[in-house]
């Protein structure tokens, strides 16, 4: 009976919340229809090795894309924080830490988004109102979050967390899938649960080709606010 009990709080709480919210889009943001537009959205940073040598390839091109950072890096690297607001990044919440709210309480969520936010709002002046919850998995209660908080999800993915395949795997995933109104997730830290810490690397190095081949195409990259204001 506990069992069974168990099994039904799982899938009302977790299970059937993510398949709504990924599967059918209820609740959150994760693509967008504009043409010729397209979102970089950055997760689990920021890093002091990579996170810089990502910003100066954005500079470089003068592309602003929008990083989900997690409270507990922007406390470590404020620099960096700094930087990305300066340079017209968008700023939004990964948690304090990385772990998947599917086994966390509500209100042990809303104390990370809180400490997170107040962080962030210290060294920005602006409170973040974007919020992507770990590996994508939201419980029930996190559709509650709607007045706060705008839970933006994704429409590609292309495996970056991974070193095998190196730059060429995301290259040309990038720019197969890419398309009108893609929102494309990728990570700028390697050290979270199942990624390889040099993953990073790889895909810095396959930005700088795939920026060249959609600008090449027409493609204007645009922050997740931005999108959604199109929309």
């Amino acid at each position: 009976m506990i069992f069974w009990i168990f099994i039904v709080f799982f899938l009302l709480y977790g299970l059937i919340p993510g398949i709504f919210s990924a599967g059918f889009g209820l609740g959150v943001f994760r693509k967008g229809t504009s043409a010729q537009k397209v979102a970089f959205t950055f997760d689990d940073g920021p890093d002091p090795m990579y996170t810089p040598k990502l910003l100066d390839l954005l500079r470089k091109f003068d592309i602003k894309a929008t990083f989900f950072v997690l409270g507990s890096k922007a406390e470590k690297n404020p620099e960096l924080i700094r930087r990305m607001y300066q340079e017209g990044h968008l700023i939004g919440i990964h948690n304090y830490t990385h772990q998947t709210n599917w086994l966390m309480t509500p209100w042990t969520i809303r104390r990370e988004l809180n400490r997170s936010a107040v962080i962030i709002e210290q060294l920005t002046s602006v409170r973040p109102s974007y919020y992507r919850p770990p590996w994508g998995l939201l419980n029930l209660f996190d559709f509650f979050l709607h007045k706060q908080y705008r839970i933006i999800l994704w429409s590609l993915m292309v495996g970056d967390w991974r070193s095998e395949g190196g730059s060429e795997k995301i290259i040309r995933k990038l720019l197969h899938k890419i398309k009108d109104g893609s929102i494309v997730l990728l990570h700028d830290s390697g050290e979270t649960l199942g990624a390889n810490q040099d993953a990073p690397f790889y895909m810095i190095q396959a930005l700088e080709v795939v920026f060249h081949e959609i600008c090449h195409r027409g493609y204007t990259c645009v922050r997740i606010d931005q999108m959604m204001e199109l929309e």
